[in-house]
Order: structure tokens, then sequence, then C-alpha cells
């Protein structure tokens, strides 16, 4: 019947879009490995004639507070390099866009918060709410400074939490003049390629 075949075409197209992100994220991935990255998302909308390709990324960095802009960068290009000989993408015209997690994402494993050390932090925990900086964090656990008192959460227990934006934090001793591009993301770092042709 028409029901049926309309639904088995929509399983089918579902089933070949996630075989589609597959093998883009099996492509992308060693990629970003070699310039010391990790796929934290990948996301493929269509716009019309063309595809928006949307890589989110995460990493240490050279501080361990997160990736560089010139290494996301310099990842993106060789993406874009990839896809251009790849059939990942499929036939038709897509646009690229690489950019880093951002402060607004929630943080949800041990290395979020501990690559947002230094940060002020406002965690949720069943019914409990504690905003605190972060002084430390394990793949279980996270310690906040809470107005001077060492408070310890386990992720596990966190059911959000969110880097708080400062419009003058205070200044550790690991602070260092720096260019934009070695600060840690405090907004998304984003590299686009809107002529990118599959």
């Amino acid at each position: 019947t028409y029901d049926w075949a309309l639904k088995n075409w929509a399983h089918n197209l579902n089933r070949s879009s996630r075989m589609h992100e597959q093998q883009l994220t099996e492509l992308i991935s060693p990629i970003l490995a070699w310039h010391g990255l990790e796929l934290d998302e990948l996301d493929v909308k269509p716009m019309g004639k063309r595809s928006l390709l949307r890589i989110t990324v995460d990493g240490d960095g050279p501080d361990g507070n997160g990736p560089l802009l010139d290494d996301i960068s310099a990842a993106a290009s060789q993406v874009s390099a990839a896809l251009d000989t790849s059939d990942a993408v499929g036939k038709a015209p897509y646009t690229l866009e690489v950019s880093s997690r951002g402060v607004g994402k929630p943080l949800t494993e041990g290395k979020h918060f501990r690559r947002n050390t230094g940060r002020l932090v406002n965690v949720k925990t069943g019914e409990h709410e504690t905003t605190g900086r972060i002084v430390s964090a394990t793949d279980d656990e996270v310690v906040l400074d809470v107005k001077g008192k060492q408070v310890s959460r386990r992720i596990a227990d966190v059911t959000k939490a969110v880097v708080q934006v400062e419009m003058n934090p205070p200044k550790t001793s690991t602070d260092t003049p720096a260019s934009p591009a070695a600060q840690p993301d405090s907004t998304d770092d984003d590299t686009s390629d809107p002529n990118q042709e599959a």
C-alpha cells in the first residue's frame, strides 16, 4: 500500500543518512587525531540545493585548556581536501563548517571539566545547584572552589554543568599574554568553507 511504501522509504532514507554520517566520521576522525583533536559532534543539514556539514571538535591543546585556533584551521583544511576526493558527502554541493565546542555547550565528561580548569561553572546534581571555580577534574570527579572551600561532585551525578561567562575573570599564575589563537576557546572558533563543492 501507499502508507507502507512511504514508511519503507522513510526507513531506508534514515538508514542511508546514518551510514552517510558513519562514513564521514571514519574519514574525519583520523585527520583530527593527527592534529591532536577529537570529533565532538558531526551534523549534516540540508539547506535547499546545498548541504551544511558542521563539525565540532575538541581537544586538550598545548596547555590542557582546549584546542588552538591554528590547530582547528589546519585540520579544517585537511578535512576539506579529504572530502574533495571522497564520496562520503554525496554528489550535491555543501558548505563545511569546523568549530570548537565553545563555552556554551554543557560539560558532560571529565575531560570537559578538566579542559575548563580555572573557569567558573554552574553544576546541577539532582535538586542541588553549585556555582564554583573548577580546581581539578578526573574522569569520575570534579573539584570546585566555592567561596574558598573545595567541594567535590561525582560527574555521574551531574545532570547539567555550564561554564559561566565572566566579564573580568581573575588572573591565575598560568595566565600569560597570548594572541587570540592561543587563548582557550571562550567563543566558538569557526572555520567555514562556503564555496566547498563535493
